[in-house]
């Protein structure tokens, strides 16, 4: 896989991705500053979020634990907080560029794809929880660009589903093993094996510990990529501060990183949901979610259905499926379908 000019894999020397995210705080001169620092401290790119959280959070959104403990209260309220536009985000991809290091966005609706193609980005990266996003994955696939998926809080078979779906594009896609804890308790590192034997394809880490050295051990587990959360200050009031590292820690990371080189992924490896991201699962996954009220015995159309958080109804997978298919009972605007809702 190349980013760029710069090619990941065994015998190169890790990928290092600096996720600004939303430790911005929804300031465009915060994020313009943690480039800045990224740059500094070696990285090979910095990483935006894209989303618009009216299009992301359907009425029956909810908070993640690790976002109550930040001191969130209101889902929607949060993300609005946290925004960035296009035009903001142009600032900050121009300024990476100028300080010769990759922007990389995730972006969160597949309505935003398009958005997002205005800009120069050198790749795009799925969130974990949109292991099960077959549209979204492939509206980003189709732009061309390199591929990142993250696959935290997810099974084994999800992942190598999700690989299937890319087909003829393998040589600009990579997974990355992930915990999606924040702070992650423990680092699994044996699921980075287990992904990239499963598919077929380089593995990495995104990175959720609070430690600065686990790249020592993750290039020796098959890691040849590597997230990890960039912010001004751990005690900073928001939802991913706390799992984050700071600047002169992000400097560490990337040169203990930068020493090693990567490996072909040693045969063992084990990958599984853990009971610390079964909220996160459900809570931060997306659903089929209905665009209007539609009554019993209503026909669904592709107008009736938008993907939107949580991950309580049926999967974005299966969109395709439910074209044609008659509703059981009336269902309300803007929550997610289930099985039962079906006739």
């Amino acid at each position: 896989m190349k980013i760029g000019e710069q090619n990941i894999g065994p015998g190169q020397p890790p990928y290092v991705i600096a996720e600004i995210g939303v430790n911005h705080d929804g300031e465009v001169s915060r994020a313009l500053e943690l480039t800045d620092a990224a740059a500094d401290a070696g990285a090979d790119a910095v990483k935006l979020q894209l989303f618009e959280t009216d299009r992301l959070m359907s009425k029956a959104a909810k908070l993640a634990a690790y976002q109550k403990n930040a001191g969130e209260t209101d889902p929607l309220a949060m993300l609005r907080r946290l925004e960035l536009s296009i035009d903001e985000m142009a600032q900050v991809v121009d300024r990476a560029h100028k300080r010769g290091i990759h922007a990389i966005v995730t972006v969160f609706s597949v309505e935003l794809v398009e958005l997002a193609e205005r800009l120069p980005w050198d790749a795009y990266k799925s969130a974990s929880p949109d292991i099960i996003n077959k549209p979204l994955l492939a509206a980003m696939a189709a732009t061309g660009k390199p591929m990142i998926v993250s696959t935290g809080a997810s099974e084994l078979d999800e992942v190598t589903r999700a690989a299937d779906w890319f087909g003829g594009i393998r040589d600009r896609l990579a997974f990355l093993q992930c915990v999606s804890c924040y702070p992650a308790p423990e680092a699994a590192l044996d699921g980075i094996a287990a992904v990239s034997h499963a598919t077929g394809l380089p593995s990495g880490y995104s990175d959720h510990t609070p430690e600065v050295d686990t790249p020592m051990r993750a290039i020796q587990a098959g890691a040849c990529m590597f997230e990890k959360h960039l912010t001004y200050s751990t005690s900073a009031a928001g939802p991913d501060h706390a799992a984050s590292l700071e600047p002169p820690g992000m400097a560490d990371y990337v040169a203990i990183a930068k020493a090693g080189v990567c490996i072909h992924a040693p045969d063992d490896g084990m990958k599984q949901v853990l009971d610390c991201e079964r909220d996160v699962r459900e809570v931060s996954r997306q659903s089929l979610v209905t665009t209007r009220p539609l009554a019993t015995g209503h026909t669904i159309t592709r107008a009736d259905l938008t993907i939107k958080r949580p991950g309580s109804g049926l999967p974005p997978y299966m969109f395709e499926e439910l074209i044609g298919r008659t509703l059981a009972r009336d269902v309300e605007m803007d929550v997610p379908l289930a099985e039962e809702d079906l006739a």
